[in-house]
């Protein structure tokens, strides 16, 4: 079983599958860029504890984390097409 055709009758590709995530992911689930990516302290955050966090860092977690999420759900649904051909 593939993935369904579109209107054309094309059969979407992986790249037009994950191309937005992957743009999501890499500019909003990454800023602010500097001094480094935000989602990587909010996990080092968690990941120590999170002793402090309050609810707003919570929702800027899931707010920088979804894209990644998005991304990773695209992406297994790519490989599972895949397998399933």
């Amino acid at each position: 079983m593939s993935a369904a055709p579109d209107k054309s009758g094309v059969e979407p590709n992986a790249l037009s599958r994950v191309g937005t995530p992957l743009l999501a992911s890499l500019s909003l689930g990454l800023a602010p860029f500097v001094p480094e990516p935000h989602i990587v302290g909010k996990l080092r955050w968690v990941a120590g504890g999170a002793h402090g966090m309050t609810s707003l860092d919570w929702m800027d977690l899931c707010f920088h984390g979804a894209p990644w999420v998005w991304l990773a759900v695209e992406l297994a649904l790519v490989a599972w097409r895949r397998l399933r051909r």
